[in-house]
């Protein structure tokens, strides 16, 4: 496998946020270097139920994730396994709901906190956070540009195929600020400005780059149920592909399939969602 890409999963993010405080990503839209879309979660908008559809590109109703309490080890192909499969290395700075669905289940803190496996059949090169202790007046997330700057050291170390990355900063101030005020202002343009410099260390590294989140936030910080607050976020593409025109709504269900058809990867019969990048 020659071909490269980088997901970065932005945790509940709302459409309108990204549009209007993300300066950096809206300044490549307009140079046209980059290309945006309007991206919709499958429901329940839930974290841990959008996390197992963006890789399965099956529904909830199918995987069996309903919420974040109900995470397990998932049964369908993925985009890691076919990557794994194509001869592709993979890697992963996520939450740690990402191994437990994709590798093992449960998540030993000792053993997976990091590992190296290159004979896995999923995730090859892991490095996960478990924000225990997560509460209102306690974040508990690492620093996003700590995150940028591992995955980079990954991709540099061991040449991977395909790498995703997912923060939960901006769901987390959004839970305890709601989306339409000063600090989460801040924080959307604090992450902006963090994730900037690496984009162009990873074009040119040679990967295609999608950033987006799982899902939006509604007015009251909540997610999980209908409409365009809680489902809908932006997608920005950093690649040679010809998306769709500006601001074509993606399903969610859509991105695994394209993942892999940008990979050089066969894609499975379980996904059924047609890939938007060609």
């Amino acid at each position: 496998m020659d071909n490269k890409l980088l997901l970065i999963i932005i945790d509940g993010v709302p459409w309108r946020n990204w549009r209007r405080l993300f300066g950096n990503l809206e300044g490549w839209v307009a140079s046209g270097e980059a290309q945006v879309f309007r991206h919709r979660a499958v429901l329940p908008s839930t974290s841990a139920s959008c996390y197992a559809s963006i890789h399965t590109g099956v529904s909830p109703q199918v995987h069996g994730c309903t919420g974040n309490g109900n995470v397990f080890r998932l049964s369908q192909p993925d985009i890691f396994s076919e990557v794994r499969r194509a001869g592709g290395v993979t890697g992963a700075v996520t939450h740690s709901f990402w191994s437990q669905f994709f590798n093992r289940h449960p998540f030993d803190l000792v053993r997976d906190i990091e590992y190296d496996e290159p004979d896995s059949a999923t995730i090859n090169h892991g490095r996960f956070h478990t924000m225990t202790g997560y509460g209102q007046v306690n974040q508990m997330t690492p620093s996003d540009v700590d995150l940028f700057a591992t995955l980079t050291m990954l991709c540099a170390r061991h040449g991977l195929n395909y790498g995703i990355l997912h923060s939960c900063t901006l769901d987390s101030m959004g839970h305890r600020f709601f989306h339409d005020c000063e600090e989460m202002d801040h924080a959307c343009y604090v992450l902006d400005e963090m994730l900037a410099p690496f984009i162009p260390k990873w074009r040119a590294m040679g990967y295609e780059v999608i950033v987006t989140a799982d899902h939006g936030q509604d007015d009251r910080g909540h997610h999980g149920g209908p409409g365009e607050l809680q489902q809908d976020s932006a997608m920005y593409y950093f690649g040679p592909a010809k998306g769709p025109k500006a601001e074509t709504v993606i399903d969610q269900l859509q991105l695994a399939p394209t993942i892999l058809s940008r990979l050089g990867a066969a894609i499975p019969e379980t996904m059924k969602g047609k890939p938007f990048l060609g």
